[in-house]
């Protein structure tokens, strides 16, 4: 294949609408709208929607009945162009996730009109105002967003281009925006066919990115993965019918700290981008949605193009282990030992364990930079998914300092997680006769605690680290202010964690 027909294929597994402009605004001509979306805080009186076009109009719509939180009603306005009116109500004690959740449903109530010009308001108290505006801004950029579409359509969709923000003052609409796009990112890759998005497609999308974002990028093929001595990442590459797996390392470094050999945080992300189940083979159902096993290091690639975009003040990498984990006669099997690229052996015990294999190189490859902090994300365990369903997301972490700032984290951002156990003892279950570990236990109970405490092997004890199962990847009907089943969870999460949660100070100072 050219260069320039690989530039192409790259560009075109990219996203190519254009985002929505976003305004700021004292006042909304309603004329000029297709919908007018506000939220306000109970309880709520008249003087709520005087800041309001129409506002007699909003004052009947509240009086219709007694109003209850999460709930959402429409009208239009008297204007023209009868602008859609949303009202949506929300609790003085409200979570993030709950005012996301409102917002998300608000959005729906515009689908139908495929509005283009719209406002945004909360008028009420200025700090839930600007909490409950940015869930709306939110929630309005990934309503906006359009995942890939592959249909022959006579007349396009339309899509909201521009987005007005009323009284928004105070508001963080740049990292607003940066979270939005990242989260959007991590719902496109993740929805891109298997046939589209193989492994020589993600190389080169990924770095038609890199050098969009300023990023430095290596490629760590397989030939330097076996020099590397990286057999777990490997051995699941091994049933590939080409050559093509490999391990993305890509960098960030602000202005101030281009030449820092150690980064603060290196994030590592799953990639698997067809998951057969290899030699034990799964089922059809089982199998169907397996081009989304790579959802990981969408999150981990989408984080780190944020942090660029945002000229976060710290210097951060990505390492993405990418390929498939197919059947075939090369295919790697239950019994055999492999040595990882830190001199651990494991005994392969289900080739449908393959996510962790793959991670247990890239762990101890990205810890070889010494990394204040390292964040690994995964669709790693239906064990996960069990205990929590896909409304949260699992964490664990080797230090008792940062599960706090995990939960905090989830709280805030409204991608709520679970802090689950890491204790010693259940080393017990991975114990080998042949090797120093075991990939899984033969039985799955507790499968995503016995997974982590697996990969636990391959980070330093020296280097904090946690662990994201990202059980909330997919959930049918979307979850908060994501309408799709691909939620694109984990952005919003980990820039709250890296930039707002002062987790580096939990961590004591830098080495």
């Amino acid at each position: 294949m050219s260069s320039r027909a690989s530039a192409a294929r790259s560009e075109g597994l990219l996203p190519v609408a254009a985002a929505p402009a976003i305004v700021a605004a004292q006042r909304a001509d309603a004329a000029q709208l297709d919908a007018l979306l506000a939220i306000v805080t109970l309880p709520a009186g008249d003087a709520t929607f005087r800041a309001l076009p129409e506002s007699t109009r909003w004052q009947e719509l509240h009086a219709r009945e007694p109003a209850r939180a999460g709930s959402v009603r429409t009208t239009v306005l008297a204007n023209p162009r009868h602008t859609l009116a949303v009202l949506g109500y929300l609790d003085a004690k409200a979570s993030p996730f709950e005012r996301l959740a409102l917002a998300g449903r608000m959005l729906k109530e515009t689908a139908a009109r495929q509005p283009q010009q719209l406002a945004l308001a909360a008028p009420g108290p200025r700090a839930a105002g600007r909490a409950a505006l940015e869930a709306l801004l939110a929630a309005t950029l990934a309503h906006a967003f359009p995942l890939p579409s592959f249909r022959t359509q006579a007349h396009p969709e339309r899509h909201v281009r521009r987005i007005a923000l009323l009284d928004a003052d105070g508001l963080d609409t740049r990292h607003a925006a940066a979270s939005a796009r990242g989260t959007n990112l991590v719902r496109w890759l993740t929805a891109l066919p298997p046939n589209m998005l193989d492994a020589g497609g993600y190389r080169r999308l990924i770095g038609q990115l890199a050098r969009r974002h300023r990023l430095g990028l290596t490629w760590l093929d397989e030939r330097a993965l076996r020099r590397a001595g990286a057999n777990a990442f490997l051995a699941v590459a091994s049933g590939n019918d080409a050559a093509g797996a490999g391990i993305a390392h890509l960098r960030y470094r602000p202005a101030r700290r281009r030449r820092a050999a150690h980064p603060d945080v290196a994030l590592v992300g799953k990639g698997i981008l067809f998951d057969t189940g290899g030699v034990n083979l799964k089922t059809h159902r089982s199998m169907l949605d397996m081009h989304t096993d790579m959802a990981g290091s969408a999150v981990a690639l989408a984080t780190l193009i944020a942090l660029a975009e945002l000229r976060a003040p710290l210097a951060a990498d990505a390492w993405l282990a990418i390929t498939e984990n197919r059947i075939g006669p090369h295919a790697y099997k239950p019994q055999e030992v492999v040595t990882a690229a830190n001199g651990v052996t494991i005994q392969v015990i289900h080739t449908d364990a393959e996510g962790r294999m793959v991670l247990a190189d890239t762990l101890a490859l990205a810890a070889r930079t010494q990394p204040r902090l390292m964040l690994d994300f995964a669709t790693l365990t239906g064990a996960c998914v069990y205990a929590l369903t896909e409304r949260m997301s699992g964490v664990f972490s080797n230090r008792p300092a940062l599960a706090g700032k995990l939960e905090s984290a989830g709280r805030a951002s409204g991608e709520r997680v679970w802090n689950f156990p890491f204790e010693a003892d259940y080393d017990a279950e991975l114990e080998s006769k042949v090797a120093d570990v075991v990939q899984c236990a033969v039985e799955g109970k507790g499968d995503h605690i016995l997974a982590t405490r697996f990969l636990s092997r391959f980070v330093p004890q020296t280097t904090p680290w946690a662990h994201v199962d990202l059980s909330a990847a997919s959930r049918s009907g979307g979850l908060g202010h994501v309408s799709t089943d691909i939620t694109g969870f984990g952005v919003r999460f980990a820039l709250e964690l890296l930039l707002k949660q002062n987790v580096f100070a939990a961590l004591g100072p830098a080495p």
